[in-house]
Order: C-alpha cells, then structure tokens, then sequence
C-alpha cells in the first residue's frame, strides 16, 4: 500500500491499483474522499447520489505515459436550506474542472509552450512521454496568460513601437524597466490605446519613451503625474541624422587626402598581386591536367581525382595554353550597349532616368529601369565628387558617423579622415565640436549645460542642426531627465528584437494574444 501511494497525483486520493497496458502505458486507478463536502453552504455529506469517472494525464514514469482513472462520488446536500441539491468532488490539487490532465502536467505544458512554442512544444512532449498537441499546448498558454497579472505596482515602464509589418502596422509594448520584464503587448500604436493603459496603471512615476510625439501624447493624457524620459541612444541618433542631412546639403568631402602616397601604392600593389595570383592558379591547374593525361589517365579517372566537370576538363586539355577569361559579349538588357548613345545625350543636358529610359526603349533596350538607373547613379556620383580620378569620396553617412564618434574610440585610419573632413569642411568641424559637446552633456548627468548648447546649435546657421536644436527645445522637459536620470529605452529596445524572433518563429500564428502570452513572464514566476 505504501507503494501505491506514491502514485496518487495528489493527498486525498486513494489509489485503487495499477497496471500497464499492452500499448506500454500506466494507468492508476484511484478514488475520491468517502466525504463530500458542499461548495456553496461547507456543510459535510455521507448520502452518495451516485458515481461520475474522469481520466487525467499526469506525469510519466519511466518514459511512459501514465493515465489517472479517478473514481469520484456525487453527493446529495445534507442541508435543507441550501440551493444545491447535489454537488460532485471537487479536487482543486489534482485537476482543473474539466480539465483532461493533471495540474502539475499542465504546469508543464503551460512553461514548454512558453519557451519553445507549440510545434517545437509537442515534439519535446512526446519525448517525455506526455504527448500533447500543439494546439493543446497554445491554449494552456493562452489560458495562463489570461489568467496572469503583476500584482506589484509598475513605477518606471518604458513604451516603444514594434512593427506587425514595417510600414504598414505597428504595436506598442510596456516594459517594467525596473524588473526588466515585459508587463502589456499592445495591438496598435495609437494615443488612446497607450493612454488607456497608463490610466489603468496609477502607480506610473516614470515614463521612458523615443522621441515619438504619439506616445508623448499619451503620457500627458494618461499619467499627467509622471516624468517623461526621453532615450539617450535616439538623441544622439536624429542628431547623426542632422549631421547626414547636412553633409548631403554640402555635397560629398574628399577622402583621398587622408590616405598617404604609400597607401596608395600600397593597395595598387595589393591588387597587382592579386591579379597574378590568379593567373598562377590557373597556370597550375592548366599543367597538373595535362600531366595526368600524359600519365595515360582517362577524363573520367581525372575527374574523379581532381573534383572538376568532365566537360570542363575537355575544353582545358584541348588548349595548349591556359585559356584567358572574356567578357561576355553585350546584349541589349544591358545599359552598357548603349553606352555611346547615352553619353552623348547625357552631355547634351538630358539626365532625366525616365527620360533617357524611354528614348533608349525605343533604340531596342529590353533591360530594367533599375539596371539603366545603376549606370547613371555611376555618372551622378562622378560629376558630385570634388576629387581628381585617382581618389575616392566619403559618403554622408560615413562622415555623420565619424563626427559623433569620440576621439578615444577612432581607429588611426578614421582619425586622418576625420582630420582631413575638418580641414576640407568648416561645416563638418563646426558640426564635430557641437556633437562632442553634446555627448559630454550626455553623460554629465548635469542639465543646465544644455540651454547654452541649444543656442549655439541655432547660431550655426546650418539648417538641418538647428532644426534638431528647436526640436530639443520643445521637449527640453525630457531631455532634461534624459540627462538626468539613469532612466532609458534600451531594456525595450531588447524586448522587442525578442518579440520579433518569437514572432518570425511562430510564422502566421503570431497573433496579439499568442505574442502577449509568450513575452509576459511565465505564470508560476509571478
């Protein structure tokens, strides 16, 4: 008897006896209390009105599934008064109403299909020998999800969007920066839906945020008692992005400079070697195939030596030297067959791509719009580059990330491009001693140092950077505690590279409450 008790699922249950199938599985068979007592009046009861039978799923043993048939009784209420004339045994510990397995096995469920999903979730369970579907999986996800709430107040939370599809749709989702947890997946990005939900949170003293104008809405309209934050990483970011705008406005700098005669020889001599290197290789292969045949060998003994196609290796024996790599011949999908056409109408001033597309169509072009717009991309960039034919230009958005990088954290190549952009650029120096400035306020963690930044930032007179100055004005309560308080996005930011790994794993299933029931934390650590 000692046994058999440590199969019941849980105390309260006798165990009746045990026994295993011919399919290799355990089934218990076990029965109720012999006391019934009455859910809506506690009143005890011996008057049995009959029998009822579940079958439960519990855990397995030895690698095989085990099979609960539970025996309970329905009870007739001793108490005259009260509504419930009969009532059934109800064993919380055990199982849910209605539920097909035990609690402990759904627990189990409910986690795999937390961390791995459903399909992945099901493989993982019949291994272990409690084989559950995964749509079965999913509801029991869902099921602990709705059921699932933090009873801790949130104080800091972050908000940031996530897109369904990039463009098109976003969400929003609320992360409790201070547990680093996700807490709510909202369906839209929307003032009303995120406003609602910061009303339905009173205890919100913070809100973290990007410098969207949405979400900033929303704190107003719904935590008016809260301090907002603006992201520190996104500060610097639109101010990159200013910098960009207006390297662009400039026209591309000049970067051959920076690289010393030596260089330049250097990397010719690289390229020469290369070539020859080439040439070598093939020179070798081109005298190790002869000298098979020489040997008597076959192609076919060859091939299977060497690796190569036999109808290649008839093609180089039939060569008495290496043969030299050619060009394809031009045709008329491409641009460069109409090169000469072309040139001249460029230099008669027609540089309209929809234009020249459509003259060149008419010429016997078949190619693509994209492949014509390639070629004319080339010319553009060689009539913008203020540089001689040997050198090459900087692109804006290598020049914005070199002006925002610290000098302690350029390597010795980008410090002689930074130096040479200088030189060439009073725009770019101008532009480089704001956005040192600007990170030193940064990480200052003192804000009375931004207004005179601001101001100087407008009088440069560049368009692009004091536009960013008059934006940092208009929200100057948030950058303020941006500097101040230690507060940012970046644990949202995280959170959401996780929903989108769930979400591209999950395929078309990915619903809004199937994602919100994989990235809230599991329900047994709540």
């Amino acid at each position: 008897m000692r046994t058999k008790s440590k199969w019941s699922p849980a105390p309260g249950v006798r165990i009746l006896g045990v026994a295993l199938t011919d399919d290799h599985s355990w089934v218990v068979s076990a029965a109720g209390p012999a006391i019934g007592i009455c859910p809506d009046c506690g009143r005890r009861s011996r008057s049995r009105h009959g029998w009822s039978n579940r079958s439960l799923q519990d855990l397995p043993v030895q690698g095989k599934p085990v099979t609960v048939k539970l025996l309970l009784s329905r009870w007739r209420c001793a108490h005259q008064k009260c509504e419930r004339q009969t009532f059934t045994d109800r064993l919380p510990t055990v199982a849910s109403p209605y539920a097909r397995r035990t609690t402990r096995v759904a627990e189990i469920v409910g986690l795999l299909g937390h961390s791995a999903g459903g399909r992945p979730g099901e493989r993982l369970m019949q291994r272990l020998g409690m084989p559950v579907s995964d749509d079965t999986i999913l509801r029991q996800l869902k099921r602990d999800a709705a059921v699932t709430h933090c009873t801790s107040e949130i104080r800091v939370v972050g908000i940031d969007d996530w897109s369904w599809r990039r463009a098109t749709r976003y969400g929003t989702i609320m992360v409790d920066l201070e547990r680093r947890s996700v807490v709510d997946i909202l369906d839209d990005r929307s003032v009303e839906s995120a406003a609602k939900w910061l009303r339905g949170h009173p205890s919100v003293k913070v809100v973290s945020r990007d410098r969207c104008g949405l979400y900033a809405q929303a704190v107003r309209e719904g935590a008016p008692q809260a301090q907002q934050v603006a992201d520190r990483f996104h500060l610097v970011q639109n101010l990159r992005t200013a910098i960009e705008e207006q390297m662009s406005l400039s026209g591309r700098a000049s970067g051959r400079a920076i690289l010393s005669e030596d260089a330049i020889v250097d990397a010719a001599a690289h390229r020469r070697r290369a070539r020859l290197a080439h040439r070598q290789s093939r020179q070798e292969i081109f005298e190790m195939l002869h000298a098979f045949r020489q040997d008597g060998l076959s192609y076919s003994e060859i091939a299977r030596r060497t690796g190569y196609e036999r109808r290649s290796i008839v093609k180089w024996l039939a060569f008495e030297a290496p043969p030299d790599r050619r060009r394809a011949a031009l045709s008329r999908t491409s641009p460069w067959y109409f090169e000469t056409f072309l040139a001249q109408c460029w230099k008669e001033g027609n540089r309209c791509g929809r234009h020249l597309f459509h003259d060149v169509t008419q010429r016997g072009y078949t190619g693509s719009f994209s492949n014509l717009e390639r070629l004319l991309g080339a010319w553009r960039r060689a009539e913008r580059e203020r540089v001689d034919d040997t050198g090459h230009a900087i692109s804006p958005v290598v020049a914005a990330a070199l002006c925002i990088k610290p000098r302690g954290l350029l390597t010795p190549r980008q410090a002689r491009k930074v130096d040479a952009l200088k030189q060439g650029s009073d725009a770019f120096a101008e532009m480089r001693r704001l956005a040192m400035r600007f990170n030193g306020i940064l990480r200052s963690k003192r804000s009375e140092t931004l207004d005179p930044w601001i101001d100087d930032a407008i009088d440069s007179e560049l368009i692009p950077i004091m536009r960013f100055a008059r934006v940092l004005r208009r929200d100057i309560d948030a950058v303020n505690n941006a500097i101040e308080l230690p507060w940012s996005n970046g644990q949202a930011e995280g959170q959401i590279n996780r929903l989108k790994t769930l979400k591209r794993a999950m395929y078309g299933r990915a619903g809004p409450e199937l994602l919100r029931a994989r990235m809230l934390p599991p329900r047994h650590t709540n």
